[in-house]
């Protein structure tokens, strides 16, 4: 983009009006989007175990979309499960970040972040979030329009659809030729709709 003094009509001022100053919107990168229906939570955990296959989920920003209720945090926990995490996977609801070790991946971190309750973007600064997204590791983001702006783009998109049946409509976006990867890990799904 060129900078505004290069701009080929420049904004004028009119008598007693500021100029337009010309706004740049960012959008996502979307390369591809594949569909999937989970029946129950078992087709949530295969879906997580596929995931944790692929290599390139260590180095991955994974932005989850949906409702109360809808099965982020779940699908974080069998994601991180399959990973090998031990203990206790809590969901970071109030402390808005919760970081985890892996045994295989000592010198990768992995941050499970729920913005739910973010509302203040100089938080941002200062607990750090910009170092954390900018250090090596996965990346693992509920409710990522709260901190919309701030975020950078995902190489992997989850949204879900809780369904009145019980069953999760889900999307998967790439963001990335890696988030690319991702979606071929995850195996066959039904075409973009």
């Amino acid at each position: 983009m060129r900078p505004l003094a290069q701009l080929p009509h420049q904004p004028r001022p009119v008598q007693g009006r500021l100029p337009l100053i010309p706004i740049v919107i960012r959008h996502p990168v979307i390369l591809e989007t594949r569909h999937q229906t989970w029946a129950d939570e078992a087709d949530c955990e295969a879906a997580a175990q596929a995931l944790a296959r692929a290599p390139q989920v260590r180095r991955a920003c994974i932005a989850l979309h949906g409702t109360l209720g809808a099965g982020k945090t779940t699908f974080v926990r069998h994601l991180l499960r399959a990973l090998g995490v031990q203990g206790r996977i809590k969901s970071p609801s109030y402390a808005i970040v919760e970081p985890h070790e892996l045994p295989d991946w000592p010198d990768l971190g992995v941050w499970h972040f729920d913005f739910y309750r973010f509302g203040d973007p100089r938080e941002w600064e200062d607990a750090g979030f910009r170092d954390l997204f900018a250090s090596p590791g996965l990346k693992l983001v509920e409710w990522p329009d709260k901190a919309a702006g701030l975020l950078p783009q995902p190489d992997l998109v989850l949204t879900l659809d809780l369904q009145t049946d019980g069953r999760r409509q889900v999307a998967w976006q790439a963001g990335s030729p890696e988030g690319r990867q991702l979606l071929d890990a995850l195996g066959p799904m039904n075409p973009a709709r």
